[in-house]
């Protein structure tokens, strides 16, 4: 029965978008190099697509926030959103932070998002997850109980 009302929910979700719509999901990214995730997200910008976001989504793959309309973003019961300050390898190897890199995905992330990171105290080396209700209470649930195959 769980799985029959998830199924039915995800066919009204798809069946509520335009043909031309596509649904981006988004699980277990653990994130990477914010250039690529900035030329990633302003496709499916440009797309109209919808992202559905079902699980991890971490550090750079958090620029979805920013990129894509809050109408086009909705979220699991099992997403979980992962922030920490931006870095960089030195020399020998060693991950250091890069402010300006930190400074630039910050200033991406909208307003209500910004505020839960400051009140957490900001974005350091220490990985701030927002999930459950305090998410739900920033974007719309996506009510798909059935978890589907993710795409990055």
């Amino acid at each position: 029965m769980k799985l029959m009302t998830g199924l039915l929910a995800a066919v009204l979700l798809l069946a509520g978008m335009g043909a031309s719509q596509a649904v981006v999901r988004i699980g277990e990214d653990r994130g990477g190099r914010i250039g690529t995730y900035v030329d990633k997200y302003q496709e499916v910008r440009s797309s109209g697509d919808t992202v559905i976001i079902d699980g991890l989504c971490a550090s750079a793959c958090t620029i979805v926030l920013g990129a894509i309309p809050r109408d086009k973003i909705c979220v699991t019961s099992h997403a979980a959103l992962g922030f920490h300050a931006a870095w960089d390898l030195d020399d020998e190897g060693h991950a250091i932070t890069n402010p300006e890199a930190t400074h630039m995905l910050y200033s991406m992330y909208p307003p209500p998002v910004k505020k839960w990171i400051n009140q957490r105290g900001g974005l350091t080396t220490r990985m701030l997850y927002l999930r459950g209700k305090e998410l739900t209470s920033m974007y719309h649930p996506c009510y798909l109980d059935a978890r589907a195959s993710t795409q990055h």
